[in-house]
Protein backbone atom coordinates (compact mmCIF):
# COMPACT_ATOMS: atom_id res chain seq x y z
CA UNK A 1 0.00 0.00 0.00
CA UNK A 2 1.55 3.42 -0.81
CA UNK A 3 0.50 5.60 2.30
CA UNK A 4 1.77 9.06 2.01
CA UNK A 5 0.39 10.54 5.02
CA UNK A 6 1.07 10.73 8.66
CA UNK A 7 -0.23 12.22 11.85
CA UNK A 8 1.74 13.32 14.79
CA UNK A 9 -0.80 14.58 17.68
CA UNK A 10 1.55 16.85 19.73
CA UNK A 11 -0.78 19.44 21.62
CA UNK A 12 -0.65 17.22 24.74
CA UNK A 13 -0.32 19.45 28.12
CA UNK A 14 3.04 16.65 29.37
CA UNK A 15 1.68 17.66 32.73
CA UNK A 16 4.05 14.34 34.00
CA UNK A 17 7.03 17.01 32.89
CA UNK A 18 5.98 20.41 34.45
CA UNK A 19 7.59 23.04 34.77
CA UNK A 20 9.75 21.50 31.65
CA UNK A 21 6.32 21.97 29.40
CA UNK A 22 5.03 24.81 30.60
CA UNK A 23 6.22 26.79 27.50
CA UNK A 24 7.59 23.64 24.85
CA UNK A 25 5.75 20.86 24.16
CA UNK A 26 6.79 17.40 25.67
CA UNK A 27 7.70 15.79 21.83
CA UNK A 28 10.41 18.99 22.11
CA UNK A 29 12.53 17.42 24.94
CA UNK A 30 16.03 16.15 24.00
CA UNK A 31 16.87 12.92 24.11
CA UNK A 32 20.94 13.25 24.31
CA UNK A 33 20.75 16.53 21.36
CA UNK A 34 17.77 15.52 19.33
CA UNK A 35 13.85 16.13 20.33
CA UNK A 36 11.34 13.24 20.44
CA UNK A 37 9.80 14.40 17.61
CA UNK A 38 12.49 14.79 15.12
CA UNK A 39 13.11 10.88 16.13
CA UNK A 40 9.19 10.66 15.02
CA UNK A 41 9.76 12.51 11.85
CA UNK A 42 12.65 10.72 10.79
CA UNK A 43 11.13 7.12 11.48
CA UNK A 44 8.07 7.90 8.91
CA UNK A 45 10.18 10.22 5.88
CA UNK A 46 12.58 6.56 6.15
CA UNK A 47 9.36 4.76 5.86
CA UNK A 48 8.41 6.47 3.11
CA UNK A 49 5.64 8.83 4.22
CA UNK A 50 6.19 12.51 2.72
CA UNK A 51 3.11 14.60 4.19
CA UNK A 52 3.36 14.95 7.85
CA UNK A 53 0.67 16.61 9.94
CA UNK A 54 1.09 18.07 12.61
CA UNK A 55 -1.67 18.85 15.64
CA UNK A 56 -0.32 21.00 17.89
CA UNK A 57 -1.61 24.05 20.87
CA UNK A 58 -2.19 27.40 19.80
CA UNK A 59 0.80 28.41 22.64
CA UNK A 60 3.18 26.06 21.74
CA UNK A 61 5.00 26.55 18.27
CA UNK A 62 8.58 25.34 19.53
CA UNK A 63 7.84 22.21 17.04
CA UNK A 64 7.03 24.55 14.39
CA UNK A 65 9.98 26.83 14.80
CA UNK A 66 12.33 23.71 14.94
CA UNK A 67 11.57 22.27 11.43
CA UNK A 68 11.19 25.56 9.80
CA UNK A 69 14.28 27.32 10.96
CA UNK A 70 16.40 28.88 8.53
CA UNK A 71 19.69 30.31 9.65
CA UNK A 72 21.12 33.33 8.92
CA UNK A 73 24.34 31.94 7.29
CA UNK A 74 25.30 36.03 6.55
CA UNK A 75 26.68 36.74 10.16
CA UNK A 76 30.27 38.20 9.48
CA UNK A 77 31.34 36.26 12.54
CA UNK A 78 30.53 32.57 11.47
CA UNK A 79 32.76 30.32 11.01
CA UNK A 80 32.81 28.29 7.97
CA UNK A 81 32.63 25.24 10.07
CA UNK A 82 29.27 26.26 11.84
CA UNK A 83 27.66 27.50 8.79
CA UNK A 84 28.10 24.13 7.55
CA UNK A 85 26.64 23.14 10.59
CA UNK A 86 23.89 25.36 10.57
CA UNK A 87 23.12 24.52 6.89
CA UNK A 88 23.01 21.11 7.46
CA UNK A 89 20.87 21.47 10.82
CA UNK A 90 18.23 23.27 8.71
CA UNK A 91 17.62 20.25 6.20
CA UNK A 92 16.24 18.03 8.95
CA UNK A 93 13.25 17.56 6.70
CA UNK A 94 13.90 17.37 2.52
CA UNK A 95 12.68 19.18 0.57
CA UNK A 96 10.44 17.29 -0.91
CA UNK A 97 8.52 16.78 2.68
CA UNK A 98 5.72 18.97 2.85
CA UNK A 99 4.45 19.66 6.34
CA UNK A 100 1.10 20.59 7.50
CA UNK A 101 0.29 22.65 11.20
CA UNK A 102 -2.76 22.16 12.67
CA UNK A 103 -4.02 23.73 16.05
CA UNK A 104 -6.41 21.89 18.33
CA UNK A 105 -7.81 24.06 20.22
CA UNK A 106 -8.48 22.32 23.83
CA UNK A 107 -6.58 19.41 24.93
CA UNK A 108 -9.97 16.81 24.79
CA UNK A 109 -7.64 13.36 24.33
CA UNK A 110 -5.63 11.53 21.81
CA UNK A 111 -8.94 10.72 19.52
CA UNK A 112 -10.02 14.55 19.20
CA UNK A 113 -6.03 15.32 18.47
CA UNK A 114 -6.31 12.83 15.37
CA UNK A 115 -9.79 13.90 14.33
CA UNK A 116 -8.19 17.39 13.80
CA UNK A 117 -6.63 15.62 10.97
CA UNK A 118 -9.42 14.90 8.97
CA UNK A 119 -9.50 17.40 6.26
CA UNK A 120 -5.85 16.98 5.61
CA UNK A 121 -6.05 13.54 5.40
CA UNK A 122 -8.60 13.63 2.91
CA UNK A 123 -9.92 9.69 1.96
CA UNK A 124 -7.05 7.38 2.06
CA UNK A 125 -5.39 5.37 4.88
CA UNK A 126 -2.89 7.03 7.08
CA UNK A 127 -0.52 6.71 10.19
CA UNK A 128 -0.45 8.22 13.29
CA UNK A 129 2.91 8.09 15.41
CA UNK A 130 3.32 9.37 18.90
CA UNK A 131 7.12 10.61 19.32
CA UNK A 132 6.89 10.12 23.45
CA UNK A 133 6.95 6.34 22.33
CA UNK A 134 10.82 6.12 21.02
CA UNK A 135 11.38 3.08 19.33
CA UNK A 136 15.10 2.16 18.57
CA UNK A 137 14.82 -0.29 16.16
CA UNK A 138 17.44 -1.44 12.95
CA UNK A 139 14.38 -1.13 10.46
CA UNK A 140 11.79 1.74 11.87
CA UNK A 141 8.28 0.74 13.56
CA UNK A 142 5.89 2.66 11.10
CA UNK A 143 8.51 0.66 8.37
CA UNK A 144 7.74 -2.90 9.98
CA UNK A 145 3.94 -2.64 10.02
CA UNK A 146 3.74 -1.01 6.40
CA UNK A 147 5.12 -4.09 4.96
CA UNK A 148 2.55 -5.92 6.80
CA UNK A 149 -0.36 -3.63 5.64
CA UNK A 150 -2.10 -5.03 2.11
CA UNK A 151 -5.67 -3.60 2.63
CA UNK A 152 -7.09 -0.43 2.61
CA UNK A 153 -10.06 -1.69 4.36
CA UNK A 154 -7.84 -2.45 7.39
CA UNK A 155 -6.15 -1.24 10.05
CA UNK A 156 -3.07 -1.87 12.01
CA UNK A 157 -1.65 -0.81 16.13
CA UNK A 158 1.70 -1.46 17.07
CA UNK A 159 1.79 -3.74 20.49
CA UNK A 160 4.20 -5.15 22.65
CA UNK A 161 4.03 -7.60 25.66
CA UNK A 162 3.44 -5.76 29.00
CA UNK A 163 3.55 -6.98 33.01
CA UNK A 164 -0.31 -7.17 33.57
CA UNK A 165 0.52 -5.33 36.72
CA UNK A 166 0.97 -2.56 34.13
CA UNK A 167 -2.40 -2.70 32.36
CA UNK A 168 -3.79 0.65 33.65
CA UNK A 169 -1.14 2.28 31.79
CA UNK A 170 -2.43 0.95 28.37
CA UNK A 171 -5.05 0.19 26.17
CA UNK A 172 -5.06 -3.76 25.57
CA UNK A 173 -6.07 -5.91 22.64
CA UNK A 174 -7.87 -8.96 22.63
CA UNK A 175 -7.16 -11.40 20.03
CA UNK A 176 -6.84 -14.28 17.79
CA UNK A 177 -2.94 -16.53 17.25
CA UNK A 178 -1.84 -15.11 14.01
CA UNK A 179 1.83 -15.24 12.79
CA UNK A 180 4.42 -14.81 15.06
CA UNK A 181 4.50 -11.10 15.02
CA UNK A 182 1.06 -10.09 13.69
CA UNK A 183 -2.59 -11.36 15.43
CA UNK A 184 -5.86 -10.49 14.16
CA UNK A 185 -7.77 -8.02 17.45
CA UNK A 186 -10.95 -9.09 18.54
CA UNK A 187 -11.69 -6.43 21.06
CA UNK A 188 -9.91 -3.56 22.89
CA UNK A 189 -9.90 -2.39 26.91
CA UNK A 190 -8.91 1.03 27.66
CA UNK A 191 -6.57 0.85 30.86
CA UNK A 192 -8.03 -2.51 32.77
CA UNK A 193 -7.38 -3.31 35.66
CA UNK A 194 -4.82 -6.49 35.84
CA UNK A 195 -7.69 -8.58 36.42
CA UNK A 196 -9.81 -7.72 33.66
CA UNK A 197 -6.84 -6.83 31.14
CA UNK A 198 -7.88 -9.57 28.34
CA UNK A 199 -4.17 -10.52 27.18
CA UNK A 200 -0.66 -8.93 27.71
CA UNK A 201 -0.24 -7.15 24.75
CA UNK A 202 -0.77 -3.55 25.42
CA UNK A 203 -0.97 -0.91 22.54
CA UNK A 204 1.94 1.86 21.95
CA UNK A 205 2.47 4.97 19.50
CA UNK A 206 2.41 3.49 15.90
CA UNK A 207 -0.68 3.14 13.96
CA UNK A 208 -2.12 2.97 10.54
CA UNK A 209 -5.74 3.65 10.13
CA UNK A 210 -8.13 3.20 7.38
CA UNK A 211 -10.28 5.95 6.84
CA UNK A 212 -13.22 4.93 8.17
CA UNK A 213 -11.99 5.96 11.59
CA UNK A 214 -12.32 9.48 11.43
CA UNK A 215 -16.31 8.82 10.83
CA UNK A 216 -16.23 6.89 14.00
CA UNK A 217 -14.28 9.54 15.73
CA UNK A 218 -16.67 11.72 15.17
CA UNK A 219 -19.49 9.80 16.88
CA UNK A 220 -18.31 8.47 20.24
CA UNK A 221 -18.42 10.64 23.65
CA UNK A 222 -16.20 11.48 26.23
CA UNK A 223 -14.73 8.47 27.65
CA UNK A 224 -12.06 7.86 30.31
CA UNK A 225 -10.19 10.79 31.90
CA UNK A 226 -12.83 13.10 29.96
CA UNK A 227 -11.61 12.87 27.04
CA UNK A 228 -12.40 11.54 23.66
CA UNK A 229 -10.22 7.83 23.45
CA UNK A 230 -9.04 6.47 20.52
CA UNK A 231 -9.66 3.27 21.93
CA UNK A 232 -13.71 3.88 21.87
CA UNK A 233 -13.12 4.52 18.36
CA UNK A 234 -10.89 1.51 17.45
CA UNK A 235 -13.54 -0.56 19.55
CA UNK A 236 -16.22 0.38 16.90
CA UNK A 237 -14.10 0.04 14.13
CA UNK A 238 -13.71 -3.84 15.05
CA UNK A 239 -17.52 -4.26 14.52
CA UNK A 240 -16.84 -3.74 10.33
CA UNK A 241 -13.30 -3.98 9.59
CA UNK A 242 -10.51 -6.20 10.42
CA UNK A 243 -7.80 -4.89 12.88
CA UNK A 244 -4.09 -6.30 13.31
CA UNK A 245 -1.68 -5.92 16.26
CA UNK A 246 2.03 -5.95 15.51
CA UNK A 247 4.56 -6.69 17.92
CA UNK A 248 7.62 -5.14 16.36
CA UNK A 249 11.08 -5.49 16.47
CA UNK A 250 12.89 -3.14 18.57
CA UNK A 251 13.38 -1.37 22.12
CA UNK A 252 10.34 1.09 23.09
CA UNK A 253 10.94 3.95 25.96
CA UNK A 254 7.99 5.24 27.15
CA UNK A 255 9.12 8.76 27.08
CA UNK A 256 5.78 10.06 28.33
CA UNK A 257 7.31 8.99 31.93
CA UNK A 258 10.05 10.36 33.86
CA UNK A 259 11.76 7.18 34.28
CA UNK A 260 11.32 6.43 30.79
CA UNK A 261 12.93 9.27 29.47
CA UNK A 262 16.03 8.99 31.13
CA UNK A 263 16.23 4.95 30.53
CA UNK A 264 15.92 6.81 26.62
CA UNK A 265 18.88 9.37 26.89
CA UNK A 266 21.43 6.91 29.05
CA UNK A 267 20.91 4.03 26.37
CA UNK A 268 21.14 6.23 23.39
CA UNK A 269 24.00 7.83 25.11
CA UNK A 270 25.74 4.55 25.48
CA UNK A 271 24.96 4.17 21.16
CA UNK A 272 27.52 6.98 20.95
CA UNK A 273 31.22 6.01 21.16
CA UNK A 274 32.07 9.43 22.39
CA UNK A 275 30.01 8.96 25.77
CA UNK A 276 29.62 5.72 26.46
CA UNK A 277 33.34 4.49 27.69
CA UNK A 278 33.25 7.56 30.46
CA UNK A 279 29.44 6.97 31.29
CA UNK A 280 29.79 3.36 31.67
CA UNK A 281 32.51 4.60 34.36
CA UNK A 282 30.48 7.52 35.87
CA UNK A 283 27.19 5.13 36.47
CA UNK A 284 29.47 2.27 38.11
CA UNK A 285 30.76 4.91 40.70
CA UNK A 286 27.06 6.27 41.28
CA UNK A 287 26.11 2.68 41.78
Amino acid sequence: MNIKKVVFPVAGLGSRFLPATKAIPKEMLPIIDKPLIQYAVEEAIDAGFDELIFITGDTKRAITEHFDFKPDLNISNLTQDKKNFLSEMHRIIPDHISCKYIIQKEPLGLGHAILQAKEAVGGDPFAVVLADDLIDAKQGALKQMLDHYKDEDSSIVSVQKIQKSESVNYGIIECNKGSESLVKITNIVEKPTPENAPSNFGVVGRYIFCNKIFSLLEKISVGVGNEIQLTDAIKLLLETNPIFGYEFNGTRYDCGTKLGFIKANISYAFKNTEYAKELSGFIKNLS
